[in-house]
């Protein structure tokens, strides 16, 4: 694996150059909000961040994607798919909770048997630089309850980590190794795995959330009809926004749109949370109120 140094105040000019030769996403400062967005010429992303409004997997899969148009002709139907976006891209300043949530999308969209070529293909074509999180910056951190951590390179092609003045860059994966070329060639010394070392385990040691996640499967598996879902649904607005906000959601709504003689399908997120979403054409609906939407969602 190789590994570079590269002083803190040089990464903003780093990635300004990385994206006068390929598109880059990276945190940037919109109005009141912090969000992932193409960074355009003349903007710098925000490094000091504790995290985004909106979850990078949108990148993989969208909220909206046209799958297929199609248009009604003298001969019949003729059918054409959607034009994917050409070239590489990087998502940059990816925390390692979010690059981590890549690695378990892989596992769905990119099985042997079902494979999401919209999304696979996308995944190829970026590559993802994560930025560790020395001081992990909520109360409510978990990655650690769940096989993740601050320092976690799962799902992430580079791994930063600030050490001192400078940053450790690990270039994880051969995706990873095409932007070498604007990170120097500062080698980082042997000395610089001891202190990463020290720098994950004291990120780990500040984080007081510790959920018993492997514990919590058999409870509820026993606790099905228990009065605790009579209660704790009731603070719920059913408005989806958990699962447009978990990094790990994946759920998908298939639909036509036609106007005159074209049509376009089109494929949208959908929520566990909404009423619509287990209907039966029979119109039975086995999720009838939000208990046990909410409950299927836990």
């Amino acid at each position: 694996m190789e590994k570079r140094f590269i002083k803190k105040d040089a990464l903003t000019g780093i990635v300004t150059r990385i994206a006068e030769d390929l598109k880059v996403y990276a945190p940037v400062k919109d109005e009141d909000n912090l969000l992932f967005k193409v960074l355009e010429k003349g903007a710098t992303p925000v490094l000091d961040f504790a995290n985004t409004k909106n979850a990078p997997k949108n990148f993989f899969f969208p909220r909206t994607e046209v799958l297929m148009k199609y248009t009604k002709t003298e001969k019949g139907m003729e059918f054409t798919g959607a034009q994917g976006d050409a070239g590489e891209a990087v998502l940059f300043g990816v925390r390692p909770c979010d690059a981590r949530s890549f690695f378990l999308l892989d596992m769905l969209f990119d099985q042997e048997k079902y494979r999401d070529n919209f999304y696979v293909d996308k995944r190829q074509k970026t590559i993802v630089v994560s930025l560790a999180c020395i001081r992990p910056p909520y109360k409510t951190c978990f990655c650690t309850s769940v096989g993740g951590g601050p320092l976690s390179e799962e799902g992430a092609d580079i791994l930063l980590t600030e050490m001192g003045d400078q940053y450790l860059a690990e270039f994880l994966t051969p995706k990873g190794e095409k932007l070498l070329k604007y990170f120097g060639d500062n080698k980082a010394d042997d000395k610089a795995a001891e202190k990463k070392k020290e720098i994950a385990a004291r990120a780990e040691g500040e984080i007081s959330s510790h959920i018993p996640a492997r514990e919590i499967k058999p409870i509820l598996d026993t606790h099905f009809e228990d009065p605790f879902w009579n209660t704790i649904h009731q603070k719920c607005l059913a408005c989806g926004t958990c699962t447009y906000l978990c990094p790990t959601c994946h759920c998908f709504d298939i639909s036509d749109e036609v106007k005159g003689k074209d049509g376009i399908r089109i494929r949208n997120w959908d929520s566990c949370m909404y009423p619509l979403f287990t209907l039966e054409t029979s119109g039975h609906n086995p999720r009838p109120s939000q208990k046990e939407r909410w409950r299927q969602r836990a």
